[in-house]
């Protein structure tokens, strides 16, 4: 469908980062392909503000970077809000629908070290940084001697860190670096079986305003991505079973897999993995598999087991 007349030019909120308004610009080009008139707008969060401050995401509170986005959708400042999926909480808002998921990038975390190094390579006691409570845990875990450091910043501030030597190496999202043209920078993509990512990383969600339903329908026919929305679901549904925010020590990676039926049809199912803490910082692994259309339960069961082995929700420590 192209844009309905009656909707007039579509403002599209962001943070002003130049990771988010990169994003944001690609919701906006699918939504100008098909002919809307749309206006970026960019909004101050808090998010943005504490990371100025040097404040841990830990520190800063649950959806620090998506509520005032939020307020201004419902202020009537904006008509549509683009996050990075994983900042948004698990807790829906009264008076706001996500009414888009777009195909999703690269899920994966990536390393950005000195002198081309992978993290296998790093010499022990090497300072790896990260604001990340979860990558923390599994650098951690990996046994191989690292200084792990917490560190904020957007993505241009944390390579800096180690171009500048303050740092042998940082950890960050593949996406991000990719949605930027800094992919090339990447000395390493961390396998998951190393490094599963948060729950929803590489995914953006569009929300709007419940009342738009001519809104909410031109967005999710151009935006949304059905396959990237069971897999995103499932693993959020994992971190809402442990009752834990974004920034926990909790990761979370579906993916789409062919099998076979009992009568030897090939389907397509699910298949989550996903890992959290105990109280005194080991990690629990566990995944199930199942029916692309039992996604959020399936999270939802993942993460009762993992609770049945120790999962501690509230284990946050960023261990360096």
């Amino acid at each position: 469908m192209t844009a309905p007349t009656t909707l007039g030019t579509i403002r599209i909120g962001t943070r002003a980062s130049l990771l988010a308004t990169t994003q944001t610009q690609l919701v906006a080009d699918a939504l100008t392909a098909r002919g809307a008139e749309v206006e970026i707008v960019e909004i101050s969060t808090a998010g943005d503000r504490s990371q100025a401050a040097n404040t841990p995401i830990s520190q800063s509170g649950v959806g620090v970077f998506t509520s005032a986005l939020r307020d201004a959708l419902l202020a009537d400042r904006i008509d549509v809000a683009v996050h990075s999926y994983k900042d948004l909480p698990t807790a829906g808002l009264p008076g706001v629908v996500l009414a888009a998921v777009p195909e999703r990038a690269d899920p994966r975390d990536a390393l950005v070290a000195r002198d081309g190094m992978v993290l296998g390579e790093l010499p022990p006691g090497s300072v790896v940084g990260t604001g990340s409570p979860r990558r923390a845990a599994q650098l951690n875990a990996l046994g191989l001697g690292l200084q792990v450091v917490g560190i904020r910043g957007n993505v241009e501030t944390r390579i800096r860190k180690v171009t500048d030597g303050q740092v042998d190496g940082v950890v960050l999202a593949r996406a991000g670096l990719a949605r930027i043209g800094r992919a090339g920078e990447a000395t390493e993509v961390l396998d998951p079986l190393q490094m599963l990512p948060a729950p929803a990383q590489g995914a953006l969600a569009v929300e709007c305003r419940v009342a738009d339903t001519g809104l909410e329908t031109f967005l999710r026919s151009t935006l949304h991505d059905e396959s990237t929305a069971a897999t995103v679901t499932a693993e959020r549904a994992v971190l809402q079973e442990l009752g834990s925010p974004c920034s926990a020590a909790i990761g979370a990676l579906a993916d789409l897999v062919e099998d076979l039926d009992d009568e030897g049809h090939i389907v397509e199912r699910l298949s989550l993995r996903a890992f959290a803490t105990t109280a005194d910082g080991a990690l629990v692994r566990n995944s199930a598999t199942g029916e692309t259309k039992d996604a959020e339960q399936i999270g939802r069961s993942l993460a009762a087991e993992l609770l049945a082995d120790g999962a501690d929700p509230n284990a946050t420590d960023l261990g360096g």
